[in-house]
């Protein structure tokens, strides 16, 4: 069965950095757009970077482009989100989605993607 299981959230302190990771199975990884969102507490989740099958396109939310970077390995089945500049508005649940519809890149709402993982808890603090 399709699973994405996140890690590498943790606490970190304002400016500092750290990269998430997306491990996934149970399907072809390589041919389907990923993206990473997030949901800080009170708010909805929202798009944070997403990445198309071939990782020859990216695309950020305004709030982190230039600090965060996405990327993916295929022949590992990973996805990755380096994290840099860290500010308390960072902090949230960060969760990695696959899109199994036709995706011609972009920007996607949650309910675009069609598999979730359980996320990981990213909190910037001092």
């Amino acid at each position: 069965q399709v699973q994405l299981v996140e890690s590498g959230g943790g606490l970190v302190q304002p400016g500092g950095s750290l990269r998430l990771f997306c491990a996934t199975s149970g399907f072809t990884f390589s041919s389907y757009y990923m993206g990473w969102f997030r949901q800080a507490p009170g708010k909805e989740r929202e798009f944070v970077a997403g990445i198309t099958w071939s990782g020859g396109r990216t695309y950020y939310a305004d709030s982190v482009k230039g600090r965060f970077t996405i990327s993916r390995d295929n022949a590992k089945n990973t996805m990755y989100l380096q994290m840099n500049s860290l500010n308390p508005e960072d902090t949230a649940v960060y969760y990695c989605a696959v899109r199994f519809r036709p995706a011609a890149g972009g920007y996607y709402l949650p309910n675009d993607m069609d598999y979730w993982g359980k996320g990981t808890l990213v909190t910037v603090s001092s």
